[in-house]
């Protein structure tokens, strides 16, 4: 599925740049923003030329988490199982943050699913409050872990 350049820049890489951050604490490893810029950037350009070709939609995500996982395993010294962990819990909440930010602001706008996809500024604008949220939940997820210390003192 091709997606406009426009809302590759303005809604795909930084969606990105918000699932690298929240992966970077989950994983404890310091928010470094030059580097999740990059990363985030890198993995949204990949995911956008992989979507260029003809193949079943979700492929793309499937090799963000993959993506993501290697990055977070090289930076992380090699914590496979707490990698693998914070790469599929931070695509799980984009999904959830994705899906009650729509839920609520798509009855707000009085759009349908059609509309949204064929209107590109309205679901870049709809869309926005989701990579706002990632980023206060990845803040506010940093400042817990600091305050708690170690996750298995969280149990």
């Amino acid at each position: 599925m091709n997606i406009p350049l426009i809302a590759f820049i303005l809604q795909g890489i930084p969606e990105l740049i918000a699932v690298v951050t929240l992966a970077f604490v989950i994983v404890r490893i310091p928010l470094n923003w030059k580097r999740i810029v990059v990363i985030g950037s890198v993995i949204a350009l990949i995911s956008y030329t992989v979507r260029l070709f003809p193949i079943p939609f979700g492929v793309h995500t499937i090799l963000q988490v993959v993506l993501l996982f290697l990055i977070l395993t090289w930076f992380g010294k090699g914590d496979f199982s707490l990698s693998i962990i914070a790469s599929l819990l931070s695509f799980l909440s984009l999904g959830i943050m994705e899906y009650f930010c729509l839920s609520l602001l798509m009855p707000v706008f009085g759009v349908n699913p059609e509309e949204l996809f064929s209107n590109l500024l309205l679901r870049i604008i709809i869309t926005e409050p989701q990579v706002l949220l990632m980023f206060a939940f990845a803040y506010m997820f940093n400042k817990f872990t600091k305050r708690r210390g170690n996750y298995n003192e969280f149990f």
